[in-house]
């Protein structure tokens, strides 16, 4: 299972547009037309379809162009369409883009790519493929690889998106994937077909559980084949990792001299697959070149295919999409211990959903009664309620020696096994005013043994719409005087 601080992932994604990143492979068109359906042909036992609207999207490795575009990243790509229509149609989509055309070359002799797909009522019915599928000539494969060599100081990574319609030869693979070990660029690969010895070199590989099992020849039929399919990409692609997507299963990393990570797939309604697999390349790509982890860049390239898939048609997601699921996952999770930085980020997103943030702090040491009342009607002010615990030394300071009692993360698991806490930060006494300046709460609460002028932070809680409440103590409790029983009490042997 995949552990890390998912508010380090997030808070990358602003970056994207910092970066550059090259991409080179099969350009096409992806033609949609959409409309419905209420009657069989008389013609023949097929439905016919009444069409509505024509939809053009650029595919195959446009997508990937399109993935990153939406991600605000620059872009440059490279390719060979032929001088048709659909050539002019996908050149005027990445002039729109804003994506230069420079590494684009043409051939007279080849058809632009197109895949037309017919939707009815939301799903596919039918798709219809033009294009031509033979290796393009020799010549045209030595300007790509010119193209590279020549504009490779440009780019962050570059990204092979091979949809075996013939413009990655071996010769332009091998080309790529020297250039780019010459200047020390990241190269990842989508890979299509049954052998990915082409491939060898890159810097890690994408490839779907169907793919990869073709490719090794090992049936896919259990975790202990699916560990030999992946260590064996490592070892005879001479990759520093693989990344092998598993649909419903997630996705699983291996990397060179390290264990395999299992990260479970996002659940969503899936509505359509195309594209997903461009998705996880363009961001995995894009994730490495702003220096992400390969863990981290595979949970987010995982995350960003969840989102596309419950898409209809070929489809891309934003940062602003990213950031919102990533969000959601850092509030889901199940552990409540959460430092200021993660909690900036959980509170920003209850509060933007309506909730009210409710605040509490101390010490509760010797967790009593009079401290799950606080806590209890504390919750019951609002939706979220977050407990401020104070540090070991905190807790010195304020007590006196031989105290605390129980040691600060003894005491925050206590705190968070009780459903009326949402969320625990643990912190130092004289930060206190800090933490509620960042986290703004609706209210504040303290037990009534204050008085409202003594509560520390009250002036920066209400100063900000808030309120401060004062909830009754519990008379005769309190840890103290717990401690005190406890030491007057003779010892029986």
């Amino acid at each position: 299972m995949l552990e890390f601080p998912l508010e380090n992932t997030r808070s990358i994604i602003p970056s994207f547009s910092n970066y550059t990143l090259l991409v080179v492979g099969d350009l096409m068109v992806d033609e949609y037309l959409w409309g419905k359906v209420d009657r069989i042909s008389p013609e023949a036992p097929v439905q016919v379809v009444d069409i509505e609207k024509q939809t053009y999207v650029l595919g195959g490795a446009g997508n990937v162009v399109n993935n990153l575009v939406s991600l605000g990243t620059k872009i440059y790509v490279t390719g060979v369409i032929g001088q048709d229509i659909n050539g002019e149609l996908l050149q005027n989509e990445l002039k729109r883009l804003g994506v230069s055309t420079e590494g684009i070359f043409f051939d007279a002799a080849r058809r632009t790519t197109k895949k037309t797909r017919v939707m009815a009522d939301g799903q596919q019915v039918l798709r219809i493929d033009w294009e031509t599928k033979r290796d393009v000539l020799e010549g045209l494969g030595d300007r790509i690889i010119t193209y590279i060599r020549d504009n490779i100081s440009l780019f962050d990574a570059v990204l092979i998106s091979d949809y075996a319609k013939g413009v990655l030869t071996g010769k332009v693979l091998n080309g790529v994937i020297n250039a780019c070990h010459n200047s020390k660029k990241p190269v990842l690969v989508g890979p299509k077909g049954n052998e990915f010895k082409k491939y060898k070199g890159a810097t890690i590989i994408t490839a779907n559980k169907k793919e990869a099992a073709l490719a090794s020849g090992v049936t896919m039929e259990n975790e202990d084949a699916l560990i030999r399919i992946g260590q064996r990409f490592l070892q005879e692609l001479e990759l520093e990792a693989a990344l092998i997507t598993r649909g419903k299963e997630g996705v699983t990393l291996f990397v060179k001299g390290e264990l395999p990570v299992h990260i479970p797939a996002q659940v969503r309604e899936v509505y359509d697959v195309s594209g997903a697999g461009d998705t996880v390349l363009a961001v995995l790509g894009l994730g490495i070149a702003s220096g992400l982890s390969l863990p981290e860049a595979s949970y987010l390239a995982n995350l960003a295919a969840g989102i596309v898939v419950s898409k209809i048609g070929t489809a891309t997601t934003s940062r602003d999409e990213l950031m919102d699921a990533l969000a959601q996952r850092i509030v889901f999770t199940t552990n409540k211990v959460k430092n200021l930085q993660e909690l900036k980020q959980i509170v920003g997103y209850l509060r933007a959903r309506g909730k009210r943030i409710i605040f509490t702090n101390g010490c509760f040491d010797l967790l009593h009664v009079g401290h799950i009342k606080l806590l209890k009607e504390s919750k019951a002010l609002g939706d979220i309620l977050i407990v401020a615990l104070d540090s070991d030394d905190s807790v010195k300071k304020l007590k006196g020696n031989g105290r605390p009692i129980i040691s600060q993360y003894e005491r925050a698991q206590i705190l968070a096994a009780l459903d009326c806490v949402d969320y625990i930060t643990i912190f130092s006494t004289d930060s206190l005013c800090d933490l509620l300046r960042e986290l703004s709460p609706g209210v504040l609460t303290k037990g009534s043994n204050y008085k409202r002028e003594e509560v520390i932070g009250r002036g920066i809680v209400e100063g900000s719409g808030g309120e401060v409440v004062l909830i009754p103590v519990t008379e005769g409790v309190s840890t103290s005087d717990i401690i005190g029983n406890i030491m007057r009490k003779p010892n029986r042997t």
